[in-house]
């Protein structure tokens, strides 16, 4: 489940994600000078403008089947009646699950009618790509052509407009690693205190985005769901382990009682580290991982650091969109590996015309 907060960058943060890494140099260097993409925020988090994933499915057909295959697309039915979620929504004081904002933030698509908020599916497109009221129709309109007669520079300047108007693209690694993270690492503590939710899946970057979820058609115009390139996920691979650093230290700097949460929080922050540790080995070339391990030992991992803790995190985030817009995996064969091969991905993935 999931909640909102501001983060130590002053972001409102809620837990489907926020942004996309630009493509243009100016508005990169104003996106890292914040840390995290502050000028998407309101549109990811934005209800009203949320368009819902029929609106996506129009044109993205086989992506939409693969959606509808996943657990994300399930929970919208499966999870109002599990006896585990009923569980802890009675212990939490939740009387019902689609309409408590804890539980929609994570498990659902909320969208605005007649002046409330209405869940009309899972887990969907605007969860990991943003509330696309805003730039769905500039991300799909070639320029004004079609797409067979629009220049390169045409499409250039086609994404960079719907990135500013808050569009999270496949290529932004930071930013739809933040989108997972934040709700496959519970940033609730009473939720897993006091409701006995989990504090997170045992969640990794590639294993999942290459699994069931995986909806990559669009270029063999639904032809082929294939895994992303080694060069990919040498950069999802990396990138989601800085966010898991990045996202256990923020939620020990948040505990406030010496109970599960905080304990399995600093467990995940630790074996991150030795994660990192290990990948700067394996990539000696990326001198940045070195650093964001020193920065993930810079604190201690203890109730009542939270300064500490969050500088630590926000040092690995500069870290992290530094490396995005530095390095695109092609140097990082040191890395092969350590990532999860075809076999422990999770879960099923859709064929185009399954």
């Amino acid at each position: 489940m999931r909640a909102c907060s501001r983060t130590a960058a002053g972001v409102e943060r809620c837990w489907t994600g926020i942004a996309s890494r630009p493509a243009a140099l100016c508005l990169c260097s104003f996106l890292t000078s914040l840390g995290i993409a502050a000028a998407h925020a309101a549109t990811s988090t934005d209800r009203a403008k949320i368009v819902g994933p029929n609106a996506c499915a129009e044109c993205h057909k086989q992506e939409t089947v693969a959606w509808k295959g996943s657990h994300h697309f399930k929970t919208f039915r499966e999870m109002p009646r599990s006896a585990e979620a009923n569980k802890i929504g009675d212990r939490m004081g939740i009387k019902r699950i689609k309409s408590d904002t804890l539980c929609l933030n994570c498990h659902f698509t909320v969208q605005i009618k007649n002046a409330g908020e209405v869940p009309v599916a899972g887990i969907s497109c605007e969860s990991c790509h943003s509330a696309g009221q805003d730039w769905i129709k500039v991300h799909s309109g070639f320029s004004g052509k079609t797409i067979l007669f629009e220049s390169k520079a045409e499409a250039k300047a086609r994404w960079q407009l719907a990135e500013s108007k808050g569009m999270i693209r496949a290529r932004s690694f930071y930013l739809l690693a933040k989108n997972c993270y934040g709700c496959h690492v519970v940033p609730e503590e009473e939720l897993v205190n006091k409701g006995g939710h989990k504090a997170g899946s045992a969640f990794e970057l590639v294993s999942w985005s290459q699994g069931e979820v995986r909806h990559n058609t669009w270029y063999s115009k639904g032809r082929e769901n294939v895994q992303a390139s080694t060069e990919r996920m040498r950069m999802l691979y990396l990138v989601g382990l800085g966010v898991e650093l990045e996202t256990a230290l923020r939620a020990v700097g948040k505990s406030t009682v010496r109970k599960v949460y905080a304990f399995e929080m600093a467990k995940r922050a630790d074996q991150a580290r030795k994660q990192l540790a290990i990948a700067a080995k394996a990539a000696p070339n990326v001198p940045e991982i070195a650093k964001i391990v020193e920065l993930g030992h810079s604190a201690g991992l203890k109730l009542n650091n939270g300064p500490a803790l969050t500088a630590a995190a926000d040092g690995v985030s500069k870290l992290l969109v530094g490396i995005t817009e530095k390095y695109d995996g092609s140097t990082m064969a040191g890395l092969d590996n350590l990532i999860p091969a075809p076999g422990k991905f999770k879960g099923t993935t859709i064929k185009p015309g399954s």
